[in-house]
């Protein structure tokens, strides 16, 4: 259809709605007019609270002040996740956002850490991460350096309800209209099928040119009005179900999520500076809703604030996640269990993806399949990574862990866990959010052990290593002197 794009409507706030608002408008400020269109009478799943580094880039292009965005929000920051229980019962490690010591030349910090401990070594990898080291000891700052070995990476964990209401204000205050209303039928072009116009109950008519789907998991858009398919990923991601609820914070926060693995299904805790989310994420073919909220309601640690509130999905994406002239942006895209705090930044990335390839005098097909064909491979590298936590287990107390074992993994995954294996190499696809450091970190902490290191390792001789490696172990403790109490550093960054 090519018909210059001057108007773009979203259907749906919440947290994607009002992020795709804001970024759109700040990006294209008068060029486009933007209207939103959501009802108070329609709840959000609101449970999405922890992020990865990305956001703070997001933030700052909107021109967000972190300062107001933490208290507003009731965020805290956020160094990794602890995986508890995952490999066996009683075992844990941390996935940071991080990096242990510093890659030398073509070879990365691995395979010198490998050497060492050959030579008699004792640190773990994580001794040589300072994310690490400050999870252990509950610390933060904002330490003003250049020097990578003492570069902190953080994400946040928030209210997302709260974000929302965070970037409404926002985006509305730039020019962004919000419409009131619930979406009663939907306008298509005889000819094209392209949507033009959203009849609401109240009687107004909401036209555009560009449609962004943010109606969650109904998928009023790109699957009720447009017939786009769901691809459901329950081979690889069997959880179906989540029960949510918060409870009173702990007198002591700690900078990471905690994702602790039961017997049938996993659990996170996520803290807040005014509670904590927690919730239990299952199966509903290996555990039935009372024992999920049993083993939920019984690891809780603090009092509920709240009814646990039962959240049903079903993992997998859209087959086009743009079609015609609508894109799905947020639960409408697809859903990918929340394990490594993920859906959040494919909003994200989504946006920014569509601002790469916005329209100006038309839609094409051309850019149409290349979005598509981006959106795809980000969601797969992204539910590989997942799946591997599931997938390299050694649990034998139930079904469900012996299934996740044994099932068929994609090729591409099962390329890189042989690669790493074999000469503890790793190798990264282009659109893979996650980086060298955090599949180092998950392969290893799931006990893959490599049975060999890179040649360049082997150059130095035991007693040359060994003094290199204290050397790098003592970098990293310097900056914990220079580090707060987590809740000191909130409470004085934000001047609460």
């Amino acid at each position: 259809m090519q018909k210059p794009v001057k108007k773009v409507v979203i259907a749906g706030g919440g947290t994607a709605g009002w992020m795709t608002a804001a970024l759109l408008k700040k990006v294209l400020q008068d060029q486009v007019e933007i209207e939103l269109v959501e009802s108070e009478d329609i709840g959000i799943v609101g449970v999405g609270e922890a992020t990865i580094p990305p956001i703070q880039l997001f933030n700052q292009y909107l021109g967000v002040d972190e300062k107001q965005f933490l208290r507003e929000t009731k965020a805290t920051i956020k160094l990794a996740i602890k995986f508890e229980n995952w490999r066996v019962p009683g075992e844990s490690y941390y996935h940071t956002f991080g990096a242990p010591g510093a890659n030398i030349g073509f070879c990365s910090f691995q395979h010198f850490w490998l050497h060492a401990k050959q030579a008699g070594a004792t640190a773990s990898l994580w001794d040589y991460d300072l994310n690490y080291l400050s999870c252990e000891r509950g610390l933060f700052n904002k330490i003003n350096t250049q020097n990578p070995v003492y570069e902190m990476q953080y994400a946040y964990h928030f209210d997302s309800g709260l974000y929302g209401r965070f970037l409404r204000k926002l985006a509305e205050n730039s020019g962004v209209k919000r419409t009131e209303g619930i979406i009663e039928h939907v306008v298509q072009d005889k000819s094209s099928g392209f949507i033009t116009e959203l009849h609401l109950k109240n009687g107004n008519k909401i036209s555009g040119d560009l449609f962004i789907d943010c109606t969650g998991m109904r998928k009023l858009l790109i699957t009720k009005t447009l017939g786009v398919k769901y691809q459901s990923w329950e081979n690889l991601l069997p959880a179906d179900s989540a029960i949510a609820v918060p409870s009173e914070r702990f007198p002591t926060t700690l900078p990471y999520t905690r994702s602790i693995a039961h017997k049938k299904g996993l659990q996170w805790r996520i803290p807040l500076t005014h509670r904590n989310g927690n919730g239990i994420v299952y199966s509903s073919k290996y555990m039935s809703d009372d024992e999920a909220h049993q083993t939920l309601m019984t690891n809780l640690d603090s009092k509920p604030l709240d009814e646990p509130r039962k959240i049903k999905f079903e993992t997998g994406r859209t087959e086009q996640q743009w079609h015609k002239n609508v894109i799905a942006i947020g639960l409408s895209s697809g859903f990918l269990e929340p394990l490594e705090s993920t859906s959040i930044h494919l909003i994200q990335a989504a946006i920014v993806r569509l601002l790469k390839m916005f329209p100006n005098n038309g839609i094409s097909e051309a850019m149409i399949n290349m979005y598509n064909a981006e959106s795809k491979r980000e969601f797969e590298t992204i539910a590989d990574f997942i799946v591997l936590h599931y997938h390299v287990n050694e649990r034998d107390d139930s079904d469900f862990w012996k299934d996740m074992r044994n099932m068929t993994i994609p090729d591409r995954l099962k390329e890189k866990i042989d690669a790493f294996q074999s000469s503890a190499a790793i190798f990264n696809d282009n659109n893979d959010i996650f980086r060298d450091a955090s599949w180092l970190q998950v392969m290893l902490g799931q006990g893959i052990q490599p049975q060999d290191y890179h040649p360049v390792a082997k150059k130095y001789g035991d007693s040359a290593l060994l003094n290199v490696m204290q050397k790098v172990l003592a970098e990293k403790q310097k900056p914990l002197s220079s580090l707060l109490p987590h809740d000191q550093f909130i409470a004085q960054y934000t001047g609460g």
